[in-house]
């Protein structure tokens, strides 16, 4: 019987990863931010996480998401 190749310990390489459908959480006493994610491999499996994030990467990542939301909006305003 052949064993399958995660039981070997050998994955296949991320193809990307996707936020999960929950909330962040923010843990004071080790001053980090945690947001849920969905790690994608090439052979189609995928496998569950954890992004964690210092304070300065968070208002890092939520000025450059203000500035994609709004350029998101400025698309749709100019295909009206």
């Amino acid at each position: 019987m052949e064993e399958n190749t995660a039981v070997q310990g050998a994955w296949s390489s991320v193809t990307h990863v996707t936020p999960l459908k929950r909330d962040a959480t923010y843990d004071h006493r080790a001053q980090e931010a945690e947001l849920g994610i969905e790690v994608h491999h090439a052979d189609s499996r995928s496998t569950q996480s954890v992004l964690v994030l210092t304070p300065d990467q968070v208002e890092l990542y939520a000025i450059q998401f203000e500035q994609l939301i709004a350029k998101r909006e400025r698309a749709r305003q100019a295909d009206r």
